[in-house]
């Protein structure tokens, strides 16, 4: 386990049952290759596994607010990854040899968004990423993360 914070590494990994609402936090994860998270409601979907950082919850920072990860409905919470490198089929890896394929930047924030009315504002949108899983495997809070460059 890594908790170097200079070292792109998995923050948190939360899980939902419900698409669009906060997700709950779990120390570790399994990952299936050709779809997304076990447990999570987006793990049959085009683009089952979500990605945002940390550092992006500053940008939503409120004193009435107390914003954690999971609340975006964002699968996996990292640091230190510099997302300005995450195009669309750019792969990271993580874990237990899982290895991750970019397939969208942001997205449309549906009307009636459970988050943006909870939390005032929805980052995913603007910060976050989505991927399918290439490879499968378990990821573990503080792995850390490599970005591979698209084959």
């Amino acid at each position: 386990m890594n908790t170097k914070n200079d070292t792109p590494h998995i923050h948190r990994i939360s899980i939902g049952q419900k698409k669009g609402e906060r997700k709950i936090n779990v120390s570790r994860a399994v990952v299936h290759s050709g779809a997304g998270i076990d447990g999570d409601a987006h793990n049959d979907s085009d683009r089952p596994i979500s990605l945002l950082p940390l550092e992006s919850f500053v940008k939503v920072a409120h004193p009435d607010l107390d914003v954690e990860p999971g609340d975006f409905a964002e699968n996996i919470t990292t640091m230190a990854l510099d997302f300005d490198q995450l195009k669309i089929g750019t792969r990271v890896r993580m874990g237990s040899g899982v290895e991750l394929e970019i397939v969208q930047i942001g997205k449309e924030c549906h009307l009636g968004c459970v988050i943006r009315e909870k939390v005032g504002d929805c980052i995913m949108p603007r910060e976050g990423v989505f991927a399918k899983a290439i490879r499968g495997g378990e990821i573990t809070v503080g792995d850390t993360i490599e970005i591979v460059r698209p084959r």
